[in-house]
């Protein structure tokens, strides 16, 4: 089953870094084992384009849509056996202690 992972910054993080795993022995470990197809990190929210059509005109702005204090930085391709796996995934990931990570599995739209 292959999920998306949302790497998303959080206003709570973890803040014991002891605690916080090596985030390139996390890639090289899930790479290694062929769990994680792709990443990478994004740009800032400030380089974001939001785009949009509305009454068949072509709406175009600067920056993210919605006001937060969270947002996307990055992402994650798991290729995982169920949900519980890639939960296990995730937990070892350093943003799991210093912010947040979604995961939200890939639909076939053939089915």
């Amino acid at each position: 089953m292959k999920f998306m992972m949302f790497v998303c910054t959080d206003t709570e993080p973890e803040t014991d870094e002891s605690l916080v795993p090596d985030i390139e022995t996390w890639v090289a470990e899930n790479d290694a084992a062929g769990r994680r197809v792709e990443g990478s990190v994004l740009g800032s929210p400030a380089a974001a384009t939001t785009v949009r059509v509305r009454g068949g005109d072509l709406l175009v702005s600067d920056g993210p849509f919605a006001e937060t204090k969270e947002v996307i930085v990055g992402f994650d391709i798991l290729e995982c056996a169920d949900l519980d796996e890639a939960v296990e995934v995730a937990r070892k990931h350093p943003m799991a202690y210093n912010g947040r990570l979604e995961l939200r599995p890939f639909v076939d739209l053939a089915d």
